[in-house]
């Protein structure tokens, strides 16, 4: 989900519809469930037994997103349970966003709705307008990491869409093994890796800063250190008693980018993002710090050198808290008001299985692991991905701060090109970003601020 992903990264539509929180008036839970009228199986909450008569769902979905694997799954449940699902796109961007809160706010929701979990998915009001599915079996399928980005008060009100993203490294695997060179696990280790591969006439770190938008994932990817290192940072973040300069495991991202800048090719300001993937690929290039989106990208492009794309997370100062930056992926949640309640938790106790995981992935390839307890990545997935495994097999990842703090200043795209250029020092940038971020919380009514 390429598009989605880059809304993340683009930040300045996606996250201004945090500034609408709603205020709605959804009636009890039950009361949807009180409407399934007569055609009810014999089993409720998500049961295996198939209806008599056809039940149909409506599924709100972006039009950006590709629905291929999605369908794969839906076919599945409508063989099995005589549940149709219709698909009901509606705009990206911040025009769909505001539609999906009309839509809530009129009443007027579908039975399902596909939306970015975190905090976008947060400042739609889960709790006002969605079924909490803190209790329901099929929620245990989940993997833990997955659910605060989808929890309001401790509740969590949505299911995975699928597989996860990282912000991570993208290397060639190729020029590694001819240079002896080792998968870093500190950032000196990185640093001796870069200066390695700059002595063979490479470029070590690839920049692509006319995308302004790529030139943040050094600072991005390096959360799960932060984390880490400061574990309240995000709700400290949120509620104006942290800032990045101020917070050393913080500002140590900003101190990173910035010393990536002698290990850039030299027309890093020029370079776009699909210029520095065929550097990748060519091996002109080594490292690629990018979320992993790009390797359905490299894939389209570049199927015969896909695998030869390798991935590693972003290493921190010490080789023991060794972690992966995870982009979880979109939420499915179930309308509160809904008709069709007891049909709805079936599909989504479907949805959230091994089996359709791996229906989705005949129709669409992972980009990292999935956030379902039991669910194998294919034989054909990429490589990349499955350098990601280990990360998740060893509960080492974190979910990037956009998913746990509804701020990301706008104009950290600009902020972080300044950094990773030189423009500005590393603390001049932490600082500058800061204030983005105050605007921005003030914008959003956030207490404290």
């Amino acid at each position: 989900m390429q598009t989605t992903s880059k809304r993340w990264i683009a930040m300045a539509a996606g996250m201004a519809v945090a500034a609408g929180l709603l205020a709605g008036c959804g009636s009890n839970s039950e009361s949807g469930a009180n409407k399934a009228g007569s055609n009810a199986s014999n089993t409720s909450d998500g049961g295996s037994e198939r209806y008599d008569k056809p039940v149909t769902l409506k599924l709100l979905i972006d039009n950006q997103t590709s629905t291929e694997g999605i369908k794969a799954v839906t076919d599945e449940i409508e063989k099995r349970y005589n549940i149709k699902t219709e698909f009901d796109l509606r705009p990206g961007g911040g025009e769909g966003d505001n539609l999906v809160k009309t839509r809530l706010v009129s009443g007027e929701m579908d039975d399902l709705n596909f939306y970015n979990s975190g905090s976008l998915f947060k400042s739609l009001q889960p709790d006002k307008y969605f079924l909490d599915l803190s209790n329901e079996p099929f929620m245990a399928n989940v993997l833990d990491s997955f659910k605060p980005t989808v929890s309001v008060d401790g509740k969590v009100y949505a299911g995975p869409s699928g597989s996860s993203q990282a912000g991570a490294w993208l290397y060639n695997k190729k020029v590694y093994a001819d240079l002896g060179l080792s998968v870093p696990k500190t950032w000196d280790e990185l640093k001796a890796n870069n200066e390695k591969i700059k002595a063979a006439g490479k470029t070590a770190v690839i920049g692509s800063f006319k995308d302004s938008w790529t030139a943040q994932l050094i600072l991005l990817a390096d959360y799960y250190n932060v984390q880490a290192a400061a574990p309240s940072f995000a709700d400290d973040f949120t509620n104006n008693k942290a800032k990045f300069a101020s917070t050393a495991a913080a500002l140590r991202g900003f101190e990173k980018l910035a010393e990536m800048k002698p290990y850039l090719n030299k027309d890093y300001l020029s370079t776009t993002y699909d210029q520095a993937l065929k550097m990748l690929v060519d091996g002109t290039g080594v490292q690629y710090p990018m979320l992993t989106f790009a390797l359905s990208n490299i894939y389209a492009n570049y199927p015969d050198q896909i695998g030869n794309i390798g991935v590693f997370a972003q290493p921190g100062d010490s080789a023991d808290k060794n972690g992966l930056t995870v982009w979880m992926p979109a939420a499915i949640s179930i309308y509160k008001e809904s008709k069709n309640i007891e049909a709805a938790k079936k599909w989504l106790n479907f949805f959230v299985t091994p089996e359709a995981m791996a229906l989705m992935a005949t129709k669409a390839k992972p980009e990292g692991p999935y956030v379902v307890k039991g669910a194998t990545l294919p034989d054909d997935a990429y490589q990349g991905v499955k350098d990601m495994l280990p990360y998740f097999d060893n509960n080492a990842t974190a979910p990037a701060l956009e998913f746990l703090s509804p701020l990301k200043g706008p104009n950290l795209p600009q902020i972080a090109v300044e950094a990773g250029a030189g423009m500005k020092s590393p603390e001049d940038s932490a600082k500058a970003y800061d204030k983005d971020v105050e605007k921005q919380a003030k914008q959003l009514g956030i207490g404290g601020w």
